[in-house]
């Protein structure tokens, strides 16, 4: 069930941007029936769960390496998955009334659907690979939503650090990843907790998942990354970082303390870190006139505060830490979304021009009194009871310890810290009240825009929940005691209450309650203090310089190496293969006895041939002669495939050498005909001692490599294998279509890119474009005072006469028809013979381009009216739908079948691998009609352009010029 709650989150994701059109933003609603529902099955679990039982689901996904796709639901993840499912819920009904239609709406009603998903994925995976996957994802989404508004500089510079900075984090948390599974053999993150491993490489892995997720809750270091992340829509910094993706890092803390909380340095990265980040975010929304950024600074101090007791590893702390957790979702999140409506109505943020708004707005006052009051821990919300619970952890903590090891005075130290960071909450609350709501003296009241009723719902029912969470404290203690349980260290799980008598966590929470009023009611003397302080370089401006730093590097290494020279990149190259190569070479003592130098004369005269052509191409001026002769040495490795009985590779090479010359030819057609005239330059003479040392190298790698063989070649059960599991006699095809099938739709994908790369350069816009006059739908075409058609092939009535071959399209239009059905039967032949999709499409395709040349662009279209976009587009689609088949029929992926059927009285052998090529003939047939219609029509077109004289303002329209032969 929780698989399919994962893959309903991102099924409806990708469709509700369809309703949207329909719609508009009330598609939000669809959107928000999801973790809805996922929020109530949750909720008929909590008898399992609340019990000690577990929820899972499995489904196999890397079986060779161990890696499925595992989900496993205990207490911790349970609580976790309520929360990104309630509040996730919420904030997209919010989002309807927030949200004007438009691209930016439907991009974040996608984006955030999506991320709910994969947030529930996150805090319910197993499986660590599963659980990275969807870490990273969530670092993914968060960089499209807080760069939906691309207009804006702020916003795609907020998503980049943001994205950079939690991703380092996350490339350590893989490290670790990798350490714990050669530790452990597992990566079942419940049996590693269970049974952790010890050992200095035990303590770097728990040390490295601590920084992953240290980055993620951005602490201190990372703790820059979340104000600016503010750039983003309010309902998305209600529920990214105030209710889900901040909270994966606690998560991550809080399922992990139970086993690594006391490997050495843990519980003092932890202790302080965390307690620096309460006090640096809490004087530092002091600072902040942005409410917003206030609530985000804020945020910074509560994440700090939530790490340090979830990571202390007792249990009292961890049933604090869990409870703020619970608490600061829901007040956080509501007061995120009260800033929104007061952004909407007001149309500004700055506190210095808010005033009297609580006064128009009543409603929104008293739900924003009682969230503010949950944050700064008064009583009755469950703030209160979450931070009295903090409270009398460190307090113990302090009088016994708890086993954790830390001295007292360190001990004191953490308190002291945190006490003094709940007087910064209590102050900023406050003044986030005040700054908002307040009239201020001297100030004329706000002019509001009064928003839907509506959009308070979600804000009002969350800070219901904070009250109700304080008021059923006890209960909500029973519930959440079995994971304290689960801590190592403590003497006793101190209970949530609201009450816990006179003693020292009510002092401290009337000490913060006083220092924090009094802060506030002194904020502008505290202010004078601050602008005292010495000047700082903040920790964004040091990332700027980082950044800076890395580029500049880069720039300047790069202007050393990548000198645009295309000679220099293979003289590198070539060298270090040389030196790699030839030096093992020359120390190897396992040189071969005899030496076979040739089977025939046939083979000699090749080679003779292959030689003389290379030797002439390096000396030749001219750039076609130097292709051809280029192009005489690929058909001499053909010949040779087929002198050694290599038939198919044979065919292959033919048919790439030839499609090479065709393209080489057409681009050649736009550059000088010879090469430079100037004299050799010195380094001419070191190419051609590099040259010829690549021959030798080559060379004796070739005499050497038969003599080095030390097991069975892995070929020689390839023929039976072959016929037993792809069902033909072809091995080459076999290998391509079923073997290795996962290479070829990646090849084929490599063949689109590179078409759509060479379109790009010539279009510029788009590939659809058609270069020659059209009518209805077809070719225009000149006929005789007869009406009668003249010409062999449509489209050379657009070419002018002098161009014209008459023989060239006599032939064409002969061999035409005849390489299409070649094509095919070596389409459907290739399975058991020298064929397949690979050759049959070249083959189709020098077809169409040979059309091309015979008559030009016009006759290209009349030959293939067809975007060639659709062609490579089915051919993709075609394969992967035919890999991936098999696997709904109840086999695997890729898995290939037979079928027998009687054709004329002949029984007829097919095999379902054909279709999977059938997808690669398309692709093929895509590429070469892309290249004819871009390096063939697309040019011829641009030099039209260039030769055609630039029209007077008086001069009236011409007939458009004829086309010239390319």
């Amino acid at each position: 069930m929780l698989l399919a709650l994962v893959a309903l989150h991102m099924l409806v994701g990708g469709v509700v941007p369809l309703l949207a059109r329909r719609i508009g933003t009330r598609a939000f609603f669809a959107a928000a029936l999801v973790p809805a529902m996922s929020f109530a099955w949750l909720l008929t679990q909590a008898g399992t769960v609340t019990s000690g039982g577990v929820l899972g689901s499995q489904v196999a996904w890397i079986p060779t390496i161990g890696v499925s796709l595992t989900l496993r639901m205990g207490l911790v993840q349970w609580i976790l998955a309520l929360i990104v499912t309630g509040v996730g819920a919420l904030v997209l009904l919010y989002c309807r009334w927030y949200f004007s239609p438009g691209p930016a709406a439907t991009r974040c009603l996608t984006l955030l659907t999506w991320f709910a998903g994969t947030m529930l994925g996150l805090v319910s995976a197993d499986d660590l690979i599963v659980l990275y996957v969807m870490w990273e994802l969530t670092t993914v989404y968060s960089y499209l939503l807080i760069g939906n508004d691309f207009t804006r500089k702020a916003n795609r510079g907020a998503a980049l650090t943001a994205l950079i900075v939690t991703t380092i984090g996350g490339l350590a948390m893989l490290v670790g990843i990798v350490i714990l599974w050669v530790l452990t053999s597992t990566l079942s993150l419940s049996a590693i907790v269970a049974a952790p491993p010890t050992g200095a490489l035990a303590t770097v892995a728990a040390l490295l998942m601590l920084v992953g997720a240290l980055s993620k809750s951005a602490l201190v270091p990372f703790h820059f990354w979340l104000p600016g992340a503010m750039a983003a829509a309010t309902p998305v910094s209600a529920y990214l970082h105030a209710a889900a993706m901040v909270k994966a890092g606690v998560y991550l803390v809080a399922v992990l303390a139970p086993a690594f909380s006391s490997v050495p340095g843990w519980r003092l990265a932890v202790g302080l870190l965390g307690a620096v980040t309460m006090l640096i975010g809490g004087w530092r929304s002091l600072r902040q006139t942005d409410i917003k950024l206030l609530l985000a600074y804020g945020t910074v101090s509560q994440l700090g505060f939530m790490v340090l007791l979830t990571g202390m590893g007792t249990r009292s702390a961890a049933l604090a830490g869990l409870a703020m957790t619970i608490a600061h979702a829901l007040f956080k999140s509501a007061l995120f979304l009260i800033i929104g409506i007061i952004d909407k109505s007001a149309g500004t943020r700055d506190l210095r021009e808010l005033s009297g708004v609580g006064r128009r707005m009543r409603s929104l006052s008293l739900v924003m009194v009682l969230a503010a009051a949950s944050m700064a821990g008064l009583p009755p919300m469950l703030g209160f009871v979450g931070k009295e619970a903090a409270f009398a952890a460190l307090v113990a903590l302090v009088s016994q310890g708890d086993g954790t090891g830390l001295s007292p005075a360190v001990a004191v130290l953490v308190l002291i810290a945190v006490v003094l960071g709940s007087v910064l909450t209590m102050a900023y609350s406050l003044r986030l009240v005040w700054g908002a709501l307040a009239l201020k003296p001297g100030k004329a009241e706000t002019t509001l825009t009064m928003p839907p009723r509506a959009m308070l719902i979600a804000p009002a029912l969350l800070t219901l929940g904070s009250l109700a969470g304080g008021l059923l404290a006890s209960r909500l203690g029973h519930v959440l005691e079995p994971y304290a349980e689960s801590m190592p260290l403590g003497s006793a799980t101190t209970h949530l209450a609201l009450w816990h008598g006179l003693g020292a966590p009510l002092a401290a929470s009337l000490v913060a309650v006083a220092g924090g009023t009094l802060l506030f009611l002194s904020r502008e003397r505290v202010a004078r203090i601050q602008s005292t302080f010495p000047e700082v370089v903040p920790a964004d401006e040091w990332y700027r310089r980082g950044v800076r730093a890395v580029e500049r590097a880069g720039v300047e290494t790069i202007s050393r190496l990548q000198a645009g020279s295309l000679p220099v990149y293979l003289s590198v190259i070539l060298t270090v293969a040389v030196l790699a190569v030839g030096t093992p070479l020359l120390l190897t003592t396992n040189w071969p006895r005899t030496i076979i130098w040739a089977d025939s004369l046939a083979q000699v005269a090749v080679a003779v041939v292959m030689a003389a052509a290379a030797l002439l191409a390096a000396a030749s001026r001219g750039r076609v002669r130097a292709v051809l002769l280029v192009g005489v040495t690929g058909f001499g490795v053909s010949l040779l495939f087929q002198m050694h009985g290599a038939a198919d590779l044979a065919l292959t090479q033919v048919l790439v050498e030839t499609v090479t010359l065709v393209v080489f030819v057409l681009l050649l057609r736009r550059m000088p005909r010879y090469f430079t005239n100037r004299p050799l330059a010195a380094t001419r003479w070191w190419r051609v001692q590099l040259a010829g040392a690549v021959g030798l190298v080559v060379v004796l790698l070739a005499l050497i490599a038969p003599s080095l063989r030390v097991a069975e070649p892995a070929s020689s059960g390839l023929y039976t294998s072959a016929k037993e599991f792809g069902y033909g006699s072809n091995i080459v095809n076999v290998v391509l279509v079923d073997t290795r099938a996962w290479d070829t739709i990646g090849e084929i994908s490599v063949l689109v890119i590179a078409a759509t790369g060479v379109s790009s350069l010539i279009f510029l816009r788009s590939r659809n474009v058609r270069h020659v006059a059209r009518g209805s739908g077809r070719s225009r075409l000149v006929r005789g005072a007869t009406g009668e058609d003249h010409t062999w092939l449509r489209g050379s009535r657009s070419l002018s006469p002098a161009a014209r071959s008459l023989l060239f399209e006599v032939v064409t239009r002969i061999v035409f028809g005849v390489m299409m059905m070649v094509s095919v039967w070596l389409l459907l032949r290739g399975h058991n013979a020298p064929g397949g999709g690979f050759a049959a499409g070249l083959v189709a395709g020098m077809a169409l381009v040979t059309r091309y040349l015979a008559a030009g662009a016009s006759e290209l279209e009349e030959a293939a009216p067809i975007d060639a976009g659709h062609l490579l587009g089915a051919g993709l689609l075609i394969a992967l739908v035919s890999a991936l088949t098999p696997a709904l029929l109840g086999g695997t992926v890729l898995q290939s079948y037979e079928v027998s059927v009687q054709v004329l009285g002949e029984e007829l052998h097919l095999v379902s691998s054909t279709v999977f090529d059938v997808g690669v003939y398309l692709v093929v047939v895509g590429v070469l009609l892309d290249y004819a219609r871009s390096l063939g029509a697309g040019i011829d077109a641009q030099a039209r352009e260039h030769r055609a004289p630039v029209p007077r303002p008086s001069s009236t329209v011409t007939a458009p010029a004829q086309e010239q032969r390319p």
